[in-house]
């Protein structure tokens, strides 16, 4: 309330900031998607609250007043910390409503996040948790959008993310290797091997899939340069268990995590095409916000930190 007990309405504030910037009141009522006449009131009604005139409307284009000049970065400060403490509300309710927010590739949410958490759960009380499961590339988003807490995705120091070039801090949890399996034919030899003399038809990642990034970026240095162009790409997924799937039906040769295929190999079901070579070791890593998150978000990223054998038991579980 203002003088006389008058309310105030927070867009005189806006357009009072638009008209001192502008200096013109048709050009401040444009970029403020307000018609003149109704803009012109605003400033008045402004006036009026304050009790003072804030702009010296003989000059041309309008100038601010003594007051409107002792007034403009008062006011700026004043919807800056408005914008602050909404922000700060939004954020708390979130950390209320699920103190922890993990987004994890699709493939380590079924095989490494379950075991992990498991074995930070017997060091830590983390309360609700929240994951959301989808392609790398989604989940870099996720991080980017401040909509999650964690990341945990697969990384390789050759093929930085976007996470890696904004310079999120991470921790590296484990290890993990993408080799390439087949399905068996009937005397157990792959049906798509690399190394003959016919070229494997392979199934491959798409350009949202991390582990395709990682593919694409070392393959040249790792295999050389004629290695991938030599190979026929019969399909294409985002999700390694997609890739895994069609590679069990026999359809092609595919670069799988380790954590993936580790059954699928022990039971016969795929077999190495690469006779223990064309293998990519890889990271399991875990990306956090830069900005301060929740004690208990807070708490499990020192526990990372501090070298909990976390990542051990995740993956002898």
């Amino acid at each position: 309330m203002g003088p006389g007990n008058r309310p105030l309405d927070l867009e005189w504030l806006e357009d009072f900031l638009a008209l001192a910037e502008s200096g013109n009141f048709s050009r401040a009522a444009q970029a403020r998607s307000i018609a003149q006449p109704a803009f012109s009131r605003h400033i008045r009604a402004l006036e009026e609250w304050v009790g003072v005139d804030l702009f010296d409307r003989s000059a041309h284009p309008a100038a601010l007043t003594a007051a409107g000049k002792r007034f403009q970065p008062l006011l700026q400060e004043v919807l800056a910390a408005l914008e602050a403490a909404r922000i700060k509300a939004r954020a708390a309710h979130d950390m209320a409503a699920a103190s922890l927010s993990f987004a994890a590739t699709h493939v380590l949410s079924l095989t490494f996040f379950p075991r992990w958490l498991g074995s930070v759960e017997a060091r830590l009380s983390l309360g609700p948790i929240q994951t959301i499961s989808d392609s790398s590339q989604a989940c870099e988003d996720l991080m980017l959008q401040r909509r999650v807490q964690f990341v945990l995705c697969h990384g390789h120091a050759g093929a930085p993310g976007r996470l890696d070039e904004a310079q999120y801090p991470m921790q590296r949890l484990s290890e993990d290797v993408l080799l390439p399996v087949a399905a068996p034919d009937a005397s157990g030899a792959p049906l798509h091997a690399l190394g003959g003399d016919k070229a494997p038809s392979v199934l491959a990642y798409s350009e949202a899939s991390g582990l395709g990034r990682i593919m694409r970026a070392i393959q040249d240095s790792e295999f050389g340069k004629d290695f991938a162009p030599s190979l026929p790409v019969v399909f294409t997924a985002h999700h390694a268990v997609l890739l895994r799937t069609m590679a069990l039906e026999g359809r092609g040769l595919a670069w799988l995590p380790m954590s993936l295929v580790s059954d699928d190999l022990r039971c016969g079901a795929l077999v190495d095409a690469g006779a223990g070579g064309w293998r990519v070791p890889v990271d399991i890593r875990l990306y956090r916000q830069a900005a301060h998150m929740a004690p208990v978000a807070e708490a499990l990223w020192q526990l990372v930190g501090n070298g909990a054998d976390a990542s051990q038991a995740a993956r002898e579980g």
